[in-house]
């Protein structure tokens, strides 16, 4: 019964490539197979992909050297245990989870999952005992009609489905979108902005958005997990905002003179 149940995938998939042939989701160049992620070669390689050496702690990229804490998390340590984001919120990673949470374009959703499983980054992850979803206030969530984070959630952890909770984590109350906000107004913007259950203590949980920016929504309901006696938080998204990296020159490219780099 297996075999029969995966020959007849596997004849449905090929229909379906027949009839919907797959191309490149970044570029559009003809694939051999619609099997996520729907990316070619050169657009994969393109990829803006994080990868170590990183902040142990925040997952903040650095330039060279090995894995440790950085400034921020030495001097003072985020609620959350530890935060993960396999891609730098540029190219073509900002544009497909913009086109998700402003256009409702979902065709990104099955190969952002994929991509983000083949990060080395995943593996850091401790096994959670819930999946926790970012929430949006009601009022929101009406306007938009989906929670991205509970869509990037279900694709990004196909394989731990059954613990992933929409209903533990609330808005409580409707708040300026972070976009328009600084970092002190993001703070004070989501202050007493979360609640969680109870059901959350004692457990581990993995608190799951679209994009790591100044961390101030991850914190804010990561402490609202901790109030409610989560044991451990640990944070997901695919992706998050990086400073530009100051890279070494490579050795034998001219290099600018001092009055013309600051031009």
């Amino acid at each position: 019964m297996n075999r029969m149940g995966a020959e007849l995938r596997h004849l449905l998939r090929a229909l379906a490539d027949l009839l919907f042939p797959p191309c490149c989701l970044a570029c559009g160049t003809a694939l051999p197979a619609g099997l996520p992620p729907l990316c070619c070669a050169d657009c994969l390689a393109r990829l803006p992909a994080i990868h170590a050496p990183i902040c142990s702690c925040c997952g903040t990229p650095f330039q060279a050297g090995t894995s440790h804490l950085c400034g921020a998390c030495l001097a003072k340590g985020p609620d959350f245990a530890l935060a993960r984001s396999p891609f730098c919120y540029e190219g073509v990673l900002r544009d497909a989870l913009l086109g998700l949470k402003f256009h409702h374009n979902f065709s990104w959703l099955p190969s952002l999952g994929a991509l983000c499983r083949n990060s080395a980054l995943m593996a850091d992850l401790a096994g959670p005992d819930l999946i926790v979803p970012v929430p949006l206030h009601v009022r929101r969530l009406r306007e938009r009609g989906f929670n991205q984070s509970l869509l990037l959630a279900r694709h990004c952890f196909p394989m731990w489905q059954d613990k992933i909770r929409s209903d533990l984590l609330v808005r409580t109350r409707y708040t300026t979108p972070q976009t328009a906000l600084d970092g002190g107004a993001r703070r004070r913007n989501l202050q007493h902005a979360f609640a969680a259950d109870s059901e959350v203590a004692g457990k581990k949980i993995l608190l799951v958005d679209d994009v790591f920016t100044t961390g101030t929504t991850v914190a804010a309901c990561s402490q609202a997990l901790l109030l409610a006696g989560a044991g451990r938080v640990e944070v997901f998204t695919p992706a998050r905002s990086v400073q530009p990296l100051q890279r070494p020159p490579i050795p034998g490219t001219p290099q600018p003179a001092p009055d013309q780099s600051r031009q």
